[in-house]
């Protein structure tokens, strides 16, 4: 049996729930309450949706605030992987090389393709990669023997950054440096480079950062990279303690 619902006035309203004389008392209740389920169920349908509004503008408010502070929000990556440019490490290589010819670096000089935290040296076949990450190259040999710990060797060098900029030069200064072997005085790949030197020898030394200087501003370098050397070797001389009274020191001829 269908019910009649043509005398309920408005699904918000009450006002269907007063008796009329066309339906008895029992039909007129039923009616009533139909009208307030149907209203109670439409005020819930709409508190739901304000809910979802809600819930949704405040999401958008979110995304928004994290966009703008220059904080990526995480999304699914459904199953994508980032794959490598191969274009990309021949533009740096490039552009590396444009920098290098700007600051008159020398011929064959290194390339160093930096992508994030990790550096690859680019160089000709005719360089030597040690085990400790030392990379040599030598013009000419010399001769005579190789220093030893507590000689002293005296030396020209020129010291690059990588991008082939000069910033250091005995030459410049007009007189070479003097170092004993062995006091821990140079830099750790430095010296590890030119401890199979003979004197007259000529050669480029590269130095990765954990053999490289330290870093700080009370040192002359300001970051960690590769730096570069060409070295000449001049001449290795004996070292001996002499003592005067109180005076004591070493002498090298």
């Amino acid at each position: 049996m269908l019910l009649n619902l043509s005398n309920i006035s408005s699904p918000y309203t009450l006002s269907a729930c007063h008796t009329t004389k066309s339906f008895p008392r029992k039909k007129s209740t039923f009616q009533c309450c139909l009208a307030a389920t149907l209203q109670d169920k439409r005020v819930r349908e709409q508190k739901v949706n304000v809910l979802h509004y809600e819930d949704n503008m405040k999401r958008r408010s979110l995304l928004f605030f994290l966009i703008t502070s220059g904080i990526s929000p995480a999304f699914p990556a459904f199953g994508k992987t980032k794959s490598k440019n191969p274009y990309d490490e021949r533009r740096l290589l490039e552009q590396n090389k444009r920098i290098q010819r700007e600051n008159n670096a020398p011929e064959e000089f290194p390339s160093f393709i930096r992508e994030g935290f990790t550096v690859k040296v680019v160089t000709p076949d005719n360089y030597e990669k040690r085990d400790s990450g030392l990379i040599l190259r030598d013009f000419s040999v010399g001769e005579g023997d190789c220093p030893k710990d507590g000689q002293q060797v005296t030396f020209h060098y020129i010291g690059y950054n990588e991008s082939g900029r000069r910033i250091d030069s005995t030459y410049i200064q007009g007189s070479p440096a003097k170092i004993r072997m062995g006091t821990k005085a140079l830099v750790p790949g430095f010296e590890e480079g030119i401890r199979d030197m003979r004197p007259g020898g000529k050669r480029r030394i590269i130095i990765p950062p954990e053999l490289g200087p330290p870093v700080g501003p009370s040192t002359f370098f300001s970051s960690k990279q590769f730096e570069v050397f060409d070295v000449e070797l001049l001449d290795v001389q004996d070292c001996k303690r002499r003592t005067i009274g109180f005076y004591s020191d070493v002498v090298c001829n």
